[in-house]
């Protein structure tokens, strides 16, 4: 994955986290961040859609965790679009011995990489994490 989604995620669900149930807005956790209110409030819809938080509009509206023990790995992949180690060529070479089979032994590669990462990840709760800041 090379881009900002999981640490933004995991920063939206640490928030919240520390919050202690209050809804917090998109504005404010963007403040935090560091980005617009817009990038935190697609990454609410992700995640709401993960079942890993709620959300409600208006005045006194904002966002809150759901669930009360979330993995890492739960966030990961609500969030994940594409694999860790990147993306394969689209079109190598079908004549070159090694282009013809390329992207079927990446695949395979790919695969045991994320389940690693995956592994790894639901080894390590939102709480843990977010103990690293009290």
């Amino acid at each position: 994955m090379n881009n900002t989604r999981f640490a933004t995620a995991i920063h939206i669900l640490t928030l919240l986290k520390q919050s202690d149930s209050d809804w917090l807005s998109s504005e404010w956790i963007a403040g935090s961040i560091g980005v617009n209110p817009v990038v935190v409030r697609k990454e609410i819809g992700v995640l709401k859609k993960a079942g890993l938080i709620e959300s409600q509009r208006g005045k006194e509206g904002g966002c809150r965790l759901r669930k009360t023990e979330i993995n890492l790995a739960e966030i990961y992949l609500a969030v994940k679009n594409s694999e860790v180690l990147g993306k394969k060529n689209l079109t190598p070479n079908p004549n070159c011995d090694i282009g013809k089979d390329i992207n079927k032994n990446l695949d395979k590669l790919f695969q045991e990489t994320d389940e690693q990462v995956v592994g790894f990840l639901g080894n390590c709760s939102l709480e843990e994490f977010a103990l690293l800041f009290a």
